[in-house]
């Protein structure tokens, strides 16, 4: 990269050294008079060669260079403008070639939007694939940039992060952001952007999004309106999302119910290796249902109490403002009152599916306090068997003490040594005798200390 110095004086040389590829040139610009946005250069331009002992100039026709940046352009050019028509010098070459070969020091784009960032930065702009769905039930596929994503719907950087699918792991919460002129819906494996006209649907192969164009579908249709009015296409954008969130938690808790109730009944009666593992992986499901649907109350909750959320939903599209108080400023009069009765459909709307959404969390709620119930009835079962267990062990344990005491003496007394009983009669039946009584009341002795502890 070239890289000039500056001498004292204001119009003194300034040397300016080429690339590596001319070691042997430099080049000097008298009469320099800099500014940050223009600057001209009116001045002589020598070419000096530089050889073992001394510096060479070579003569180059006179000229006048002009720096120019223009943002609008996104790039700066330097170029040099000849005041006579004389031939090409040498050092006009050699200039064109250090032009050439520094272009990412002479000309550089000047970037003003998001894009520019990403390719300066060698950050390539993310694409999105997505299914567009018109407010005439139009449904298209197509991919998009980023920057004219949020071009087009007024969206900041910082808002398309609730919806990116390739953040679906860090963004998993349930929400519904409302902006100026679009809608960002995070409902589990939904991901959508709700427009006046459109919607764009991300992920829309998985199981949330094809729920929720099922649902979304049938409601742009005329023939299913039945000659009643339609409300605006955010609304029932938000309705049927909605819609096919809770329809699929419930199809959850359905599929569930009978299952936690097959295992409550027959435990803790039957335990086997299948039906504990069973009664876990329902429990498990359980949970997680119970924190999704948790979850969506959560933000029903938050947006039922917002009420200036819901009315930038209903002023959406219309010539209005809210003002400090949360109040609406219409400049026609039919529009305020259309936006008062869209705010009581909407809080009528959120109240109903925060009412199913509460009976899912609870009845959610209600299996997995009976599953664990269950779990703490086996525990306790398991604990009362081994305590059975440990007992006839605790038995065996002093029976097996006594008939060690009286195999002891048996081994004293087999001993090959004299002690004059062996010539007795009676010795061998009174010591088998005294061997077994001793035994006996020994573990008589033990078992009603045991008992008198508490310990049996």
């Amino acid at each position: 990269m070239a890289s000039a110095a500056p001498l004292s004086s204001h119009h003194s040389p300034i040397l300016l050294q080429l690339p590596v590829r001319y070691p042997q040139f430099h080049l000097i610009f008298t009469g320099i008079a800099p500014s940050q946005s223009k600057c001209e250069f009116p001045g002589k331009l020598l070419l000096l060669q530089r050889s073992k002992d001394f510096l060479r100039s070579i003569p180059v026709k006179k000229g006048a260079i002009k720096c120019s940046s223009e943002s609008k352009e996104r790039e700066s050019a330097t170029e040099v403008v000849h005041k006579d028509g004389d031939d090409v010098s040498v050092g006009e070459v050699v200039g064109e070639e250090f032009l050439n070969d520094s272009a990412g020091s002479v000309r550089s784009p000047v970037p003003n939007s998001a894009s520019g960032d990403s390719l300066n930065l060698g950050i390539r702009e993310p694409i999105y694939e997505v299914v567009e769905v018109r407010s005439d039930g139009i449904v298209s596929t197509r991919k998009i940039m980023r920057r004219h994503l949020l071009k087009s719907s007024g969206l900041r950087p910082r808002d398309i992060r609730s919806v990116d699918p390739s953040l679906w792991l860090t963004n998993s919460m349930s929400s519904l952001l409302v902006r100026e002129h679009a809608i960002l819906l995070n409902l589990g494996s939904l991901r959508a952007i709700a427009m006046q006209e459109r919607v764009y649907i991300f992920n829309y192969n998985r199981k949330g999004g094809k729920a929720f164009i099922d649902a979304l579908l049938p409601r742009l249709n005329p023939k299913n309106m039945n000659g009643g009015p339609s409300m605006p296409f955010v609304l029932e954008v938000v309705e049927a999302a909605l819609h096919s969130r809770i329809q699929r938690l419930e199809q959850r808790l359905w599929d569930l119910e009978p299952r936690v109730q097959a295992l409550l009944e027959v435990l803790p009666n039957r335990l086997t290796g299948d039906i504990l593992e069973e009664l876990r992986i329902s429990k498990q499901r359980l949970v997680e249902l119970g924190s999704r649907a948790g979850a969506l109350k959560e933000m029903l909750l938050d947006i039922l109490e917002d009420t200036h959320e819901i009315r930038r939903i209903c002023i959406m599209g219309r010539n209005c403002t809210l003002q400090k108080n949360d109040e609406m400023e219409c400049s026609v009069p039919l529009e305020k009152q259309i936006a008062e009765e869209e705010e009581e459909e909407i809080e009528m709307l959120l109240e109903n599916y925060l009412q199913r959404c509460e009976s899912c969390h609870g009845q959610a709620e209600r299996l997995l306090d009976s599953a664990k119930e269950m779990e703490d009835s086996i525990a306790v079962n398991l604990s009362s068997r081994r305590l059975e267990v440990s007992r006839v062990e605790l038995l065996l344990q002093v029976g097996t003490f006594c008939i060690a005491v009286g195999a002891l003496v048996a081994g004293i007394f087999g001993m090959n040594l004299k002690s004059y009983l062996e010539e007795r009669v009676f010795a061998f039946w009174i010591t088998t005798a005294g061997i077994i009584v001793g035994s006996l009341v020994a573990f008589f002795v033990m078992y009603s200390y045991l008992r008198k502890r508490k310990i049996l």
